[in-house]
């Protein structure tokens, strides 16, 4: 598994409860900021075999990404669950948008990325 996927998937299991983070804040964290929709496919592809919480991971203007409406209904009820409420499908990113500070993040990402 390469560096890249590794450290995507660490930062997603850290997501706190709680807390959302984006696609392309996962990107720049794992150590490449253009790969946002990497992040999305890791995240389709990867979520069930490794326990992810897919959940807390939404997009750059706070909004539900997933087009299926079982899907997106699932999502706004787990996160809902979790007290972030979810209004016309966004979510307050000023409110409920989880820091690279409030990971605890371990020596093997780069300070630079934080």
């Amino acid at each position: 598994m390469q560096a890249f996927t590794q450290n995507v998937l660490k930062i997603i299991k850290l997501i706190p409860e709680g807390k959302v983070m984006t696609y392309g804040q996962i990107a720049r964290l794992a150590g490449n900021p253009r790969a946002a929709r990497q992040v999305a496919r890791l995240l389709h592809s990867m979520s069930q075999k490794h326990d992810l919480p897919w959940h807390r991971v939404i997009n750059a203007q706070g909004k539900i990404a997933i087009h299926d409406e079982a899907g997106a209904e699932s999502q706004r009820m787990t996160l809902e669950g979790e007290g972030v409420p979810v209004i016309q499908w966004r979510i307050n990113l000023q409110e409920f948008q989880a820091s690279a500070s409030e990971l605890p993040i371990h020596s093997n990402f780069p300070e630079d990325q934080l």
